[in-house]
């Protein structure tokens, strides 16, 4: 397989960011390199991205915040740019270590954790593991509710079953047609202009990359694990606050079982807003991470 440096680059420039890298860690056979951005000085500040995205997912945010924090964007294991390691697991505790390989390789500490979708559970249970290094998680419409993304619309429900079926799945997930993955994500957003084409672009490209196929159907194939990771939730001691988008794909009812899960959370909901809240209301969380730096 092509290594990381052989890989296209992004397509996406964020202003003020800069490309990094951390190794594999010899003793660990189904790690592979994790890349990231960094931008901004201050406090440290880590961004953990959605189900099918990248760190570019948070190419409107990181302006927003870089002069109040340091910001790390991590590619999540196998996505993005990051590494693709054949037989790598990326259920909830294998993408969650590599979270963890981001905090403690940087030894970053004093850190806000904030993730949306997949990374939003992803920036929980890493703070449940790691406590004496994070002290906030922002969770932006956690992924950890029955269906997931098939909530979307009927389309991703045929699209998402066709790739975990037996046999067919693998090749399923092979074929991304530009039109069919605009109206799935789309179908994540209250204003669906906030997708810009370009961006469809960048992420049609890390999908060609080889063996991503199969990094997209493990990470479909995990969502039970991200459920489960729910059980972790009341370990966290950092301060919390759950975001949620009025048009979110969770229920009313999903939103208020996490709420009695924490109940010492702040919960804030943005009117009009979906899924991907990073892209159509970057403002929101900004002004959020800014008024506490």
């Amino acid at each position: 397989m092509p290594s990381p440096s052989q890989d296209p680059r992004p397509t996406i420039h964020v202003p003020g960011t800069t490309s990094h890298t951390i190794a594999p860690r010899a003793d660990h056979n189904r790690e592979g390199t994790l890349r990231y951005l960094r931008a901004g000085s201050g406090a440290p500040l880590v961004l953990l991205h959605t189900v099918r995205t990248q760190a570019e997912h948070f190419r409107h945010l990181i302006p927003l915040i870089a002069d109040r924090y340091t910001v790390y964007a991590l590619d999540l294991p196998g996505m993005g740019y990051s590494e693709i390691v054949p037989g790598a697991s990326y259920d909830e505790p294998a993408m969650r270590a590599g979270v963890e390989r981001l905090l403690t390789e940087l030894d970053l500490h004093d850190v806000t954790l904030v993730g949306e979708s997949m990374g939003a559970v992803l920036a929980l249970t890493t703070a449940a593991d790691l406590p004496e290094r994070v002290r906030r998680v922002v969770a932006v419409n956690t992924y950890d509710f029955r269906g997931g993304i098939a909530r979307s619309s009927l389309l991703a429900r045929v699209v998402v079953s066709g790739v975990l079926a037996p046999g067919v799945g693998p090749v399923i997930a092979g074929v991304e047609p530009k039109p069919a993955l605009t109206k799935i994500l789309q179908g994540g957003l209250g204003d669906k202009s906030a997708l810009r084409e370009d961006y469809v672009d960048e992420l049609l490209q890390v999908g060609r990359r080889p063996g991503y196929p199969t990094v997209a159907r493990g990470v479909y194939q995990a969502l039970p694990s991200l459920i489960a990771a729910r059980s972790r939730y009341p370990e966290v001691k950092a301060h919390i606050h759950l975001l949620y988008g009025e048009k979110d794909w969770s229920r009313p009812s999903d939103r208020e079982a996490n709420k009695k899960l924490l109940p010492a959370a702040d919960f804030t909901q943005v009117p009009e807003a979906g899924h991907f809240i990073a892209l159509e209301r970057p403002d929101v969380l900004a002004d959020l991470l800014n008024a506490v730096a």
